[in-house]
């Protein structure tokens, strides 16, 4: 009987978010400029573009390029300025742009902001609550050229729905790959921390684990859930309202478990990781890629080098909570304050190492704790920490789309992609901020911003 009572109300509730996001879609939808596909269903749509940078990893401008798109995918990328036969189609004006593929975000949640009710929030937004504010987030998302995300924390039902809304076309947003809930331990990051200890008890879920086995019971839920990557905590995090530290959390042997248990059921496992006993533990359990990074050392850059593994730095993120946590404004708890201005400022030299060791970074943010809609500001910190702006680029065009395993799908301007794409006036090549300035954003053959 009990069981039947949670599949129904499992329904019900899935039921609402469904209708939640046709709602939304309708409401956001008059305000998205240009929100309806180029050229009507099976029409060619031909985007006449001045300089284009096809693919990142060449670091190759090309000019005067026409890219010919049926439905949502590139068929052909054409010399010259051309247009169909007998007028036929669609022609978008680029030629006085800089063109390149959609930005890829391996790092955002879009279920939430931080700010001073951040606290108060978790509490009492329902998942349809949340569900809204990931309408209006991925929206705005969107329409800072970021065309895929990689959303890594959020409720299941909400971010699953989400995800699935936005795959259809109810809501406008970017292509997102989801964890849902992170796998973490009782009392760490990611559990519920700082409040009354029977509120803590019907908040804490069932990706919230200890032991080996219980570990990948929770990995194995996640996969039935609807996870596409698998998300864990390996170590302690600064936003968590607890004084449990920045160090390891998880046991080796609970790692071994997660990162085999996710790999049989073909997904790839990234970690949430500052201290650097946690960084080396899970990179030698086998893990994809390692989000933050704070304290890596020359063993960690060995390691990440050996086993090709992913570095996600999200300056963004220690940018944020280092100001806010020693600005007149703060509105962290105590514990967050002191792992704010503990870990923040040490993450631009955590870069600057990194990748002069050769270590593979991919762009990510951490939006979410910074403003969702400034994602690009993140380009200008990857510089600041020693990159060129062409390999910031590559971060997240290529690289980001190596590291979510969407190469096929993702990064690129080619034939058979895709029509991913965005434009600025300026070249990003020579000044990375002029991202942040995006005029024209195109997902799967749909114009959502036309300046």
């Amino acid at each position: 009987m009990q069981a039947l009572f949670r599949e129904d109300f499992v329904k019900s509730i899935t039921s609402l978010l469904a209708a939640c996001a046709a709602l939304v879609a309708t409401s956001v939808a008059a305000q998205t400029p240009a929100a309806t596909p180029v050229s009507p269903e099976g029409g060619t749509t031909f985007v006449q573009i001045g300089r284009l940078l096809a693919d990142p990893a060449t670091g190759v401008v090309q000019r005067d390029k026409t890219l010919v798109i049926e439905g949502n995918r590139i068929v052909e990328v054409r010399d010259g300025f051309v247009s169909g036969a007998g007028g036929e189609g669609r022609i978008v004006d680029l030629r006085d742009s800089f063109v390149l593929p959609g930005l890829i975000d391996s790092h955002v949640h879009l279920t939430g902001q931080q700010n001073p009710n951040s606290r108060l929030e978790g509490v009492t937004q329902s998942d349809v609550d949340q569900a809204f504010v990931g309408a209006r987030y991925a929206r705005r998302t969107l329409m800072a050229g970021f065309t895929t995300v990689a959303d890594l924390g959020a409720t299941n039902q909400t971010i699953f729905a989400l995800r699935d809304a936005v795959r259809r076309g109810d809501v406008p947003g970017p292509r997102i790959i989801a964890s849902g809930e992170s796998v973490s331990v009782h009392g760490g990051h990611g559990d519920v921390n700082g409040y009354r200890d029977d509120i803590m008890h019907l908040f804490t879920g069932e990706s919230i684990c200890s032991g080996a086995d219980d570990c990948m019971r929770a990995v194995r839920l996640q996969v039935r859930s609807g996870a596409d990557i698998i998300k864990i905590t390996a170590t302690g995090g600064v936003l968590s309202n607890t004084a449990a530290g920045l160090g390891q959390q998880f046991s080796d042997e609970e790692l071994s478990a997660i990162v085999g248990a996710a790999h049989r059921m073909g997904r790839q496992v990234t970690a949430h990781a500052h201290g650097v006993d946690g960084i080396n533990a899970f990179l030698r359990a086998g893990g994809d890629s390692i989000e933050h990074g704070t304290y890596l050392d020359d063993e960690s850059i060995r390691l990440f080098r050996r086993e090709g593994t992913w570095l996600v730095p999200t300056l963004m993120a220690g940018d944020f909570v280092g100001r806010i946590a020693s600005g007149p404004d703060n509105f962290f708890t105590p514990a967050q304050t002191a792992k704010a201005l503990e870990a923040g400022p040490k993450m631009l030299d955590m870069v600057r190492r990194a990748h002069a060791g050769g270590v593979g970074i991919a762009f990510g943010t951490d939006s979410g704790v910074s403003a969702h809609g400034d994602n690009a500001q993140e380009f200008a910190l990857l510089v600041r920490a020693g990159m060129t702006p062409l390999e910031a680029i590559q971060a997240a065009t290529v690289n980001a789309a190596a590291h979510l395993r969407i190469s096929q799908e993702a990064g690129r301007i080619t034939a058979g992609m895709p029509a991913d794409l965005i434009a600025v006036v300026g070249d990003p090549l020579t000044d990375v901020t002029e991202l942040e300035r995006v005029r024209f954003v195109m997902r799967g053959g749909e114009i959502y911003r036309a300046e």
